[in-house]
């Protein structure tokens, strides 16, 4: 029997024990939290910092293949377990690379992979000097997620809110639609990539919801598709990768972000495709056969955040109107305190037609609301 570690015990780490075991595949997990998402599935959960190379080091030695959840890891200790002979997907150089939006943007234009303009930034008082890149988007290299660490400038007046870190300055998109793809590729170099879907961003930068198929065209799916893959292959990537892309008015396709792991804007593959983007995480990491990627239906997920002016022990409203709704499927993430848009679960929804679904995810939004 296989034993999978994790880094990182939140809520994709949980979804993806869910696949393990299926497979009877052992899961060790580490997370600092003590109550992490992952505590009462795990075969084993081990409390420490992903960042500390002993703890990662000690947590490594009785594992067959580890893997990560989050970025935001020790990458000293995995390049030096991988020189041990452990088997660490995806490849710390990779995980590296992805962490620093600055080199991973580089990596795009070294390798012919289509994004947005940019400038690299190394203190505020740089953005005087590219007055022309303006409208921009300004993002620090290291640490952002889930939109923090984003800046939106679109005057001169806006540079006072940069960021006093190494950066990048980008050159604003204009957008038509949001959206990602998911690929994945194991050791024998297969590839696989998932239907595109379309991503509604909330208002402070968190995905609101998602809708697969996505409303582009064949041709614009196909790009997408293209660049994913020829991304996966020119990384030599080995996992899943996740992909956000920019759809420009002309119908241009560019990426906009890469995470070596599962991702928000795969859940509604649960129950919207043949595979899981879980179950597809497992067999890339373990060099099995990549499972087939067809929806099942349309799709959607909604996103689960904690209601503004709320904060403490969470309570849910509205659980038994949206289990009345057929095709209606609850995710919740075993995260006891609520805070303002945490990420406490997700809602998938299936439907036979686009406007059913449109129909379910207003009744979803409207009812379900985490509170304290």
């Amino acid at each position: 029997m296989k034993k999978v570690g994790v880094l990182g015990g939140g809520q994709l780490g949980r979804m993806m024990i869910q696949s393990a075991m299926n497979l009877n595949i052992q899961v060790k997990t580490l997370d600092p939290d003590p109550n992490a998402p992952c505590k009462a599935t795990a075969h084993e959960f081990v409390v420490g910092s992903l960042n500390d190379y002993d703890t990662v080091m000690e947590f490594a030695k009785d594992i067959d293949v580890l893997t990560i959840e989050i970025e935001n890891v020790n990458t000293d200790a995995l390049f030096d377990l991988e020189k041990q002979g452990l088997t660490v997907y995806p490849k710390p150089d990779h995980i590296k690379m992805i962490q620093d939006k600055r080199v991973q943007k580089q990596f795009y234009i070294d390798n012919d992979i289509p994004t947005s303009p940019f400038v690299l930034i190394d203190s505020i008082d740089e953005l005087n000097n590219h007055k022309n890149m303006l409208p921009a988007v300004m993002k620090v290299g290291k640490g952002g997620y889930d939109g923090r660490g984003v800046q939106v400038m679109k005057t001169e007046e806006d540079f006072s809110k940069g960021f006093e870190a190494p950066s990048l300055l980008e050159k604003m998109v204009d957008i038509d639609k949001e959206i990602a793809i998911i690929a994945a590729r194991n050791e024998n170099g297969e590839i696989s990539t998932f239907p595109a879907v379309e991503v509604v961003y909330h208002e402070s930068n968190l995905v609101d919801y998602l809708l697969s198929p996505a409303t582009i065209s064949d041709e614009v799916e196909q790009k997408a598709k293209e660049i994913a893959t020829s991304l996966v292959t020119k990384m030599n990537f080995i996992g899943l990768l996740a992909i956000e892309f920019f759809v420009d008015k002309e119908g241009n396709v560019i990426v906009n972000e890469i995470a070596p792991r599962t991702h928000n804007s795969g859940h509604q593959t649960i129950e919207g495709n043949l595979t899981s983007q879980f179950d597809q995480h497992i067999r890339a990491i373990l060099n099995l056969p990549l499972g087939d990627t067809s929806r099942r239906s349309a799709s959607a997920m909604v996103n689960v955040l904690g209601e503004k002016g709320y904060t403490g022990v969470a309570k849910y409203e509205g659980l038994n109107e949206v289990l009345q709704l057929s095709g209606v499927y609850i995710h919740l993430y075993e995260k006891h305190m609520t805070k303002p848009e945490r990420k406490m679960g997700h809602i998938t929804i299936v439907a036979p037609t686009k406007e059913e679904l449109f129909e379910k995810v207003d009744a979803v939004k409207k009812n379900f609301k985490v509170i304290a």
